[in-house]
C-alpha cells in the first residue's frame, strides 16, 4: 500500500525554502482520498509552478499512484 503523505512530502519538500511550515492533511479518506497541503506564502509559487506545471506534474504522479490502489484523490495546495 502506498503512503500517499509520504509521497507528497517526497514531491514537496525538494521545491520549497521553508519545509518546516509544510503542513499535509487528510480530509476525506472514503473512497477518494482527499489531501490539503499548506506552504508558506512565500513558497506557494514554486510549488504551484509557472502555469501550474509542477502542481499538475505532482498530481498526475499521485492519480496514478492511486489508481493503482483502485482510489481516487483529490490534492488541494494552499497557502497559510
Amino acid at each position: 500500500m502506498i503512503n500517499f503523505e509520504e509521497l507528497i512530502k517526497s514531491l514537496i519538500l525538494p521545491l520549497v525554502t521553508y519545509p518546516e511550515d509544510v503542513e499535509i492533511e487528510l480530509l476525506a479518506d472514503d473512497q477518494t482520498l482527499q489531501y490539503q497541503v499548506k506552504v508558506n506564502p512565500k513558497d506557494f509559487g514554486r510549488v504551484i509552478g509557472k502555469g501550474g506545471h509542477i502542481a499538475q506534474a505532482i498530481r498526475t504522479i499521485l492519480y496514478a499512484g492511486a489508481s493503482k490502489e483502485g482510489k481516487k484523490i483529490h490534492l488541494d495546495i494552499v497557502s497559510k
